[in-house]
């Protein structure tokens, strides 16, 4: 874990600690225990989303050089959302375990790459999207124009992050991403000679640039996802309904959009620790929602990311081992 790493996580336990106390401990949990067994449902409803959100990244893959199962596509999916939620290694370490889990069931590392770099960015746009037609509902949904006002300015610099962030990674795709970063490693490499490992890179570029020409496979992959962005809302309306506080379908897409949109702002810190539980405080008044009840529906979602997160690494340590064992062999 590199050093920055370890001061974002460090900032981040921080504020999510910080954030809980300043609520009354007590109080959040005893709202969250009203959810009761009911957090295991959580984690079932949340792998329908999971699914569609592997079926984008699998419709990527050019079916005539590359075999891939929709099991493959789910477990990779799975594996890469649980490198994201608990590995301090921000939002590139998801689909790296991802490329790496095709790569190792004969794959070819170009094709993988290529396909999750591609969906991945599709999912982000998606996101936007889904963004937006949160914000669509901000003024229909809000209590009182006071909390309508005091929540726009962060959703204004949350969107304007990532929007930020989705166009330099696009753009930087589009011209060459992966070459380019492996001759920036040739000033740190010394005298090693790092040819093949830029003809690799080169051919991901390649492979990227195919994946975006395919026009219909990524406007199925981005519409795979906005369909599990918005079917992901389901998981805020159970847990709301389990802590005691029902919504309506509306508010409950209002939440699950803007709180996702604050959480992928807060992408640096591993987890969002604190900034999703800083979000669903934000969002809070415009539902009339109390702040023990915000910070319990966001440690519901973490519950879930852990009931689903803690299974998915054991299984990635595992098919690692196998891996290297059949290498050996």
């Amino acid at each position: 874990m590199t050093r920055a790493a370890i001061w974002l996580l460090t900032a981040g336990v921080l504020l999510f600690a910080g954030v809980l106390v300043s609520q009354g401990l007590t109080a959040v949990f005893a709202t969250l225990a009203v959810a009761g067994w009911g957090l295991p449902l959580v984690a079932l409803i949340h792998l329908l989303p999971l699914a569609l959100d592997a079926a984008s990244a699998r419709v990527m893959f050019d079916k005539t050089k590359v075999r891939s199962t929709l099991r493959d596509a789910i477990l990779a999916r799975w594996v890469g959302e649980s490198a994201n939620s608990f590995l301090p290694a921000g939002p590139i370490g998801g689909p790296v375990v991802m490329s790496r889990y095709f790569a190792q069931r004969g794959m070819s590392m170009k094709d993988a790459a290529a396909g999750v770099t591609v969906s991945t960015t599709l999912q982000a746009l998606a996101q936007m999207v889904f963004a937006l037609m949160g914000v669509a509902m901000l003024g229909a949904h809000a209590t009182n124009q006071a909390s309508e006002h005091a929540i726009r300015t962060p959703l204004l610099v949350a969107g304007g992050v990532v929007m930020f962030c989705l166009t330099g990674f696009y753009l930087a795709q589009r011209n060459g991403l992966f070459g380019k970063l492996v001759r920036m490693l040739r000033r740190f490499a010394g005298k090693r000679d790092l040819a093949k490992l830029i003809s690799q890179a080169d051919a991901i570029d390649h492979a990227v640039q195919d994946a975006y020409g395919r026009r219909g496979r990524a406007a199925a992959s981005f519409f795979l996802s906005l369909a599990g962005w918005i079917i992901g809302t389901v998981e805020v309306y159970v847990i709301l309904q389990l802590l005691q506080f029902p919504v309506s379908w509306g508010d409950a897409l209002m939440l699950e959009s803007l709180g996702q949109a604050i959480r992928a702002a807060g992408f640096a810190i591993p987890g969002s620790l604190g900034i999703q539980e800083g979000g669903f405080l934000l969002l809070a008044p415009l539902v009339g929602m109390r702040p023990e009840t915000a910070l319990a529906l966001s440690l519901a979602k973490r519950a879930r990311e852990v009931i689903l997160g803690v299974p998915g690494l054991l299984y990635l340590h595992f098919s690692e081992r196998g891996w290297r064992r059949r290498l050996a062999v």
